[in-house]
């Protein structure tokens, strides 16, 4: 037992995490700072009670040092330690248990380390006892891990940067041990984590040649004893003598058979069904061209190994006439066959007379399977399959009894030797189905969704890999012409120069092309030699020309299809790195379309709903901004990385050359916050519209988000809402907040000054029982309002009072008056945003004017009817001197009429304001609360036709109430070209 001792450290946001996770902290959100794995393996240590610097480890001496493990990996141990080549790195080979069998190379320094830390033969480094380190993480997350430094959780190993690949048994796909290059961390370099997976690979597959080898003399065995036996071995030739590791014996047979590939499907399922069963039958199988054939079953030993051979027997001519068995046993297709038995070690070449054909014309071999050792002698039975054989001295062209002519019989190949390399190939397509399914869709975007098919098949199944799809499924519908404007969306290749469309192009197939006949039919096509596809080459001769001298030989094509729509095409290539493919690739390929497709319709699917709540809401947003000159506003809305949410704004001009700024949000993504932002935005232009008081205004709208509330009766209703509401005053320069619930606004001072006004938090809207409190202060001309809604300053990562540090910062680094609220806008978004932010964000800044004494006149009325002919004369000098000649008689009615009615219904004080904005102003200010009403004056009455008039006369009119009574006011157009008519506008959203 000997105990790791303390080292180095390091510090920054890692090591601060890491603080965290050993004092006990719940961490959720690191992204960029710890990688998953890391973390996760941080949080399993934690939760065993590891402590960094009182790690026990255990020794182990009695090794396994001649196991099959070392045996496989000495030879790439040996090249990788012969090939490694710069800074120092050590190879280091674990078993299972994470015990250290062999270490190689690394200078004096790197291997003082490893020794002082117990890096060395015998000692263990399970993640349970050592923490996370690169060979017990490996073997804890059964996949390739890449520790950096302080992403150890022992103190002692930090200064080490490892990468180790798991090494699984091919056939049992059993974790046998752990590959790993260790090197310091200032000599760390991504690749070794590649260099590792590839040593690993080599180490599987040389596991794979021993599983092999025994096999491989089995198929040896068998032809020799034919060949003893006076037999002819048919037409496979001589087998090479002593087989390379890895190397087919059979490499020189050459099949006779005309097989076409669904004969072959069949014989090779049910050749898998014998070799699988429990008893030895002869099975009679139908194939296509009314021929028939039988597959028999032989054992056959070497080394005191035994393996099952099947044998094929096909007749050109009628089917085979096989008896019925003396017992009970059928075949598995239901035909009657005759039970076999296999006779002793010393007999196998009268099994071989006994069983099959004497002379071997043609066939394959379809496989051998081993049965497990068996004692020399044991004896098996083993049933004559009448009128298939026929003696050895009858000489070949003698006719067997009952047998078809022109049979042709002898062992099955279908490729590979041996079982084990058919379950490596079947283990292999499960694991890819397995990285598809947790691989592809993991976002809900078309294209990326294509290119998570392309990157999860490439370099696996296929050289290279297509995806086409039309425009429209890019944007969300469905294809109405499949075949009509495909574009390559996607495309994976092993290396560049095959010539093949590039991402982007157009695509156009033939009516006869592979692609063409694929979207036709819906099903998959294979084009095993597309050297031969003339109808492929005829696409583009040119290009095809080329593709091919590239080394690409053959092509599976599948329609990406779901819920009976196809959505586009995918095309598998490969080269000459691969084989061609095979009706078992072209199974594999249609499910990995099948789950791609899905996940492209999903993806589909969710563009075109995002696509509608995104109209949606920019319906909903204001489109542009009306005329006004109380302030210069710049705005910004961004949508949510989720979606659509229920973030607004608003700019509404009011009476008196004032203005209200609004920004609101409503909790939640998505159509439903989208149309109730809209409703909450038509309420507060409506209540705008009454001249209310801020916070009176919010009170309205807080009743009104309780009502919907109610209504909804607890199903869609309005989670939450927030809103703040100010209102700008450019003749008295300033400005009244409110806020229900919301962040507070910010105010940047000529000066560059930044400062958030103490604006009093009211509630939420919709939770009602509380008042809003205003707050009035004073704007100088040239100042910034800054009003935002939550997802500008809310993160994760960051507390609230940061981010509004951050925010003043920001605001504090812009040049006033130089810098517009356009730049403002783009300089706050790029210090507090990413580039998709989790939450939407709307912003909007407001540079404040003031107008000037030159711009207004008010004078101060007695409540005396003398005075409205003096009033009268007053209004059309200063319309006179403003060059408003033409307003002057409308004018002059209009200050009759409010006048007269303030001295006569009203209280003093009366003022009478005129106000030269884009729009020419009259407001009548006295103190009596009481609000005139307009009405339809009858022919018998005397009175109550002047406000009839003067409503007609003015654009707008209305009433707004003041602490000390009311203001009625009107509201006249200017001449375009007027002094007063600039018709500014700051354009649309």
């Amino acid at each position: 037992m000997i105990q790791l001792t303390a080292g180095w450290d390091e510090s920054g946001d890692l090591a601060k995490v890491y603080e965290r996770i050993l004092a006990g902290e719940v961490v959720d959100d690191v992204a960029g700072v710890v990688r998953t794995p890391i973390l996760t393996s941080w949080q399993r240590c934690r939760s065993l009670g590891l402590v960094p610097d009182q790690l026990i480890l255990t020794c182990e001496r009695d090794l396994d040092l001649d196991g099959r493990l070392l045996t496989a990996a000495t030879p790439v141990l040996d090249r990788l330690e012969a090939v490694l080549d710069g800074p120092p790195v050590s190879v280091i080979l674990t078993d299972a248990q994470a015990r250290v069998l062999s270490r190689r190379a690394g200078d004096a320094e790197l291997n003082r380390h490893l020794d002082a830390t117990n890096i060395v033969q015998g000692f263990g480094f399970p993640e349970s006892s050592a923490g996370t380190n690169a060979l017990g993480t490996a073997l804890a997350e059964r996949r390739p891990v890449y520790v950096l430094g302080r992403e150890h959780f022992a103190d002692c190993m930090q200064q080490l940067a490892c990468a180790a690949a798991p090494i699984r048994d091919p056939l049992s796909g059993r974790v046998e041990g752990v590959l790993d290059l260790t090197s310091f961390r200032r000599h760390s370099d991504p690749v070794m984590l590649p260099l590792a997976q590839q040593a690993a690979d080599e180490i599987e597959q040389r596991l794979l040649e021993q599983s092999s080898k025994r096999e491989r003399e089995l198929l040896a065995e068998f032809l020799r004893t034919r060949r003893a036996a006076g037999e002819p071995v048919g037409p496979y030739g001589e087998p090479l003598p002593g087989p390379a590791p890895g190397a087919d014996p059979t490499a020189s047979v050459r099949p006779v058979l005309p097989l076409d590939p669904i004969d072959q499907a069949v014989l090779r399922a049910r050749a898998q069904e014998l070799i699988a069963a429990p008893h030895r039958v002869a099975t009679e199988v139908t194939l296509s061209g009314g021929r028939t054939a039988v597959l028999f079953c032989r054992e056959v030993c070497a080394s005191g190994e035994a393996g099952i051979v099947v044998e094929a027997a096909i007749a050109a001519g009628p089917r085979f006439r096989v008896p019925a068995p003396s017992g009970p046993e059928t075949s598995r297709a239901g035909t009657p066959a005759a039970e076999v038995t296999t006779p002793s070690r010393g007999s196998a070449a009268a099994a071989a007379a006994a069983t099959g054909p004497a002379e071997l014309t043609g066939g394959h071999r379809i496989g051998m399977h081993r049965a497990g050792r068996r004692q020399a002698g044991r004896h098996e039975a083993e049933a004559e399959i009448r009128g298939t054989a026929r003696p050895p001295e009858a000489g070949p062209s003698a006719p067997a009894s009952g047998q078809a002519p022109h049979t042709q019989a002898g062992l099955l190949l279908l490729g590979e030797p041996g079982v084990g390399r058919l379950a490596l190939l079947a283990r292999k397509r499960l694991e890819l189905l397995y990285d598809a399914s947790a691989g592809i869709g993991r976002t809900l975007d078309v294209t990326r969704t294509a290119e998570e098919l392309v990157e999860t098949v490439v370099p696996r199944f296929a050289d290279f890999v297509a995806v086409d799809l039309p425009g429209s499924v890019l944007s969300g519908e469905e294809p109405v012409d499949i075949g009509e404007g495909l574009r390559r969306v996607a495309l994976g290749a092993i290396h560049g120069g095959s010539h093949l469309y590039d991402v982007g192009e157009k695509v156009d197939w033939l009516p006869t092309s592979p692609q063409a006949r694929c979207l036709e039919t819906a099903g998959p096509v294979l084009e095993p030699d597309l050297s031969r596809a003339v109808d492929w080459i005829a696409v583009d001769p040119e290009r095809t020309r080329k593709v091919l001298e590239s080394g690409i030989h053959s092509l599976i094509t599948v329609p990406l299809r779901a819920r009976g729509v196809i959505l586009g095409v995918v095309s598998f290539y490969r080269a000459e790195r691969f084989a061609a493919f095979e009706d078992d690739d072209l199974w594999l390929a249609g499910e990995l379309a099948g789950r791609a497709a899905v996940c492209i319709d999903n993806a589909r699917r969710f563009t075109r709903e995002h696509t509608m709540a995104l109209a949606v809401q920019r319906s909903l947003l204001p489109r542009g901004v009306p005329a006004q000159d109380a302030v210069e506003v710049a705005h910004r809305y961004l949508p949510a990385q989720a979606g659509v949410g229920g973030d607004w704004f608003d700019v509404i001009p009011l009476s008196g050359s004032r203005v209200a700024l609004v920004v609101g949000d409503v909790v939640g993504h998505g159509v439903h916050a989208a149309t109730t932002m809209g409703r909450l935005r038509t309420a507060v232009h409506n209540f705008s519209a009454l001249d209310l008081p801020s916070e009176e205004l919010l009170t309205h709208l807080d009743d009104l988000v309780g009502r919907l509330d109610a209504d909804s009766g607890g199903n869609g209703g309005i989670i939450g809402a927030t809103c703040l509401y100010a209102v700008y005053d450019p003749v008295s320069r300033r400005c009244t907040f409110a806020r229900a619930g919301h962040p507070p606004p910010a105010l940047v001072l000529p000066d560059g000054t930044v400062d958030f006004v103490d604006v009093p938090a009211g509630p939420p809207l919709g939770l009602g029982g509380l008042p809003f409190e205003p707050c009035e202060t004073e704007v100088p001309e040239g100042s910034r309002i800054v009003l935002y809604t939550d997802g500008l300053i809310e993160s994760r990562g960051q507390d609230l009072d940061t981010r509004l540090g951050l925010l003043r910062r920001a605001l504090a680094a812009t040049r006033p008056p130089a810098d517009s609220p356009e730049e403002t806008c783009g300089a706050v978004l790029d210090a507090l945003l990413p580039a998709r932010p989790d939450d939407d964000v709307a912003l909007l800044v407001a540079r404040t004017r003031a107008l000037d004494a030159e711009r207004t006149k008010h004078w101060d009325v007695s409540a005396d009817p003398a005075e409205v002919p003096r009033l009268r004369t007053a209004v059309t000098d200063q319309l006179e001197k403003w060059d408003l000649v033409d307003q002057v008689p409308t004018t002059e009615l209009i200050v009759s009429e409010l006048v007269t009615n303030a001295i006569r219904y009203g209280r003093p004080p009366i003022r009478l304001r005129l106000i030269r904005d884009h729009t020419l102003i009259c407001e009548v200010t006295d103190g009596s609360s009481t609000s005139p009403r307009l009405r339809r004056a009858r022919t018998t009455d005397e009175g109550g036709r002047g406000l009839f008039l003067m409503a007609q006369l003015a654009e707008r009119w209305g009433t707004r109430y003041t602490a000390d009574g009311k203001v009625i006011w009107t509201q006249q157009p200017l001449p375009p070209d007027g002094p007063g008519g600039s018709g500014r506008s700051e354009g649309p959203v």
